[in-house]
């Protein structure tokens, strides 16, 4: 059980919070409270009822949750009701978590800043006239309002890191594979991952050691091993190797800057031994993952063509899925899709070799997670490339499939800002234990 409270009491407050202000904040789209409740009350029948007892959770709502709408905060599917629960939602209900509702995001996860949905923007907590960023808008904001104590969002170019930066929370993205996919709407599908956010880098283990592992219904899962991230966290960082990319820096707010460089030195007054990196392609990232994603996301919706699923994408949709729809089909003609799809792919495996060789010479890489500051809700929204340079720091870590989390570093002018930790594939727990490393000194005054 989640601290004293039985779990219909804790659910009970979580409610009362949610009725509130969500009518404020709009992070979350779908409450199920007879249902949560219902099963906070078997949860509290059992004297064990797994590792997640009583952690209340919303989740984005392009991860279907059986009973519940799965709507990608689009027209297009905003009367599909899940048939089914995604891998993860099972894995999470089987631990006795409960899932309290489904959270607002940017429309088919397309948008960094949340302002894309159909059910309108979600404000950032922190700094209401502000946006809370993307695409998992909803899953950060409602960890950050107080609403829930985790939620799962999903990461397809920085979609869970990037929010959780911008809202002051803490959030992992795995390995790809790591967790599985099955049941998750795409975006794309080579690129797209589960992962959690939370308050505290001890939740983040503790979720991820009930969402990972292989499945049978997700081909490109992977086994997880023997491994137990919660029990294994640890804040002694002595001897742990970070690796510091200049390339990450030059693209940064100078402001950033000197906030994520001050959690870097804590770092190393931790234990920890600091040393340069160098990913001289990291330009290329960005436009390499775009392109790769205009493609995959263009294939991903050709099945909703308004006879199985919902409405025909192409007629109701918002304007930058339309327009990464209609770039997709472009590049994906016969004539075009070698200029651009296939060199794409060759500079994705460019910027993962040098990411991986980096990742041979230190533990983990530390820089910042967004380059700027958060806009005001509304300001760029009919600028797509302001938008998208939003990513620039987040993506190589999916074009590259390794892990990497986001742990709060502080605040400019008033605006959280996180501290990005990249690992080796699989090396989710030493990027755990970096963050925890710098929450538990920063609890302690450092």
């Amino acid at each position: 059980m989640q601290g004293s409270d039985s779990a219909v009491e804790r659910v009970s407050k979580y409610l009362e919070v949610v009725k509130k202000d969500n009518p404020n904040i709009n992070a979350v789209i779908d409450i199920d409270e007879t249902g949560v409740l219902d099963a906070a009350a078997e949860v509290d029948k059992q004297a064990d009822a797994g590792s997640l007892s009583g952690m209340v959770f919303t989740i984005k709502s392009n991860i279907n949750v059986h009973g519940l709408r799965a709507t990608c905060a689009s027209e297009t599917l905003k009367n599909y009701t899940a048939g089914y629960d995604a891998a993860v939602i099972r894995r999470l209900r089987d631990a006795g978590a409960l899932i309290l509702g489904t959270a607002n995001m940017d429309e088919f996860a397309s948008g960094s800043s949340g302002e894309t949905s159909c059910f309108g923007p979600t404000k950032n907590p922190a700094v209401l006239d502000r946006i809370p960023g993307g695409s998992s808008s909803g899953s950060a904001a409602s960890v950050a309002a107080g609403f829930c104590d985790a939620s799962l969002g999903s990461d397809t170019g920085g979609s869970i890191r990037n929010p959780a930066s911008h809202c002051g929370v803490s959030a992992i993205k795995p390995t790809y594979g790591h967790v599985s996919r099955y049941g998750l709407i795409d975006l794309a599908m080579s690129l797209d991952q589960i992962g959690p956010i939370a308050r505290d880098t001890k939740t983040l283990a503790n979720i991820l050691d009930v969402i990972a592992g292989q499945d049978s219904k997700d081909a490109t899962s992977i086994k997880k091993g023997d491994v137990n991230y919660s029990k294994n966290l640890n804040a002694d960082i002595s001897g742990l190797t970070v690796g510091v990319a200049q390339e990450f820096q030059e693209l940064t707010d100078p402001k950033i800057l000197d906030m994520i460089n001050s959690k870097i030195e804590l770092l190393e007054e931790l234990g920890a031994e600091i040393k340069s990196v160098k990913l001289p392609h990291m330009a290329e990232a960005l436009p390499t993952y775009y392109l790769t994603v205009f493609v995959e996301f263009f294939s991903a919706t050709r099945k909703f063509d308004g006879r199985r699923y919902g409405k025909r994408i192409e007629e109701v949709c918002g304007r930058e899925v339309l327009r990464r729809i209609e770039i997709g089909r472009y590049i994906s003609q016969k004539e075009f899709s070698g200029r651009y799809y296939k060199k794409a792919l060759q500079f994705r495996s460019l910027i993962k070799k040098e990411l991986l060789n980096a990742l041979n010479d230190v533990d983990v890489i530390a820089g910042p997670t967004v380059p700027k500051l958060p806009h005001r809700l509304g300001e760029n929204i009919d600028d797509p490339l302001t938008m998208y340079a939003y990513d620039v720091l987040t993506v190589p870590a999916n074009l590259a499939g390794i892990p990497a989390g986001v742990t709060p570093a502080g605040k400019v002018g008033g605006v959280p800002v996180g501290l990005q930790i990249q690992g080796k594939p699989l090396g989710e727990q030493a990027i755990l234990n970096a963050m925890h490393a710098i929450e538990t000194a920063q609890e302690a005054g450092r």
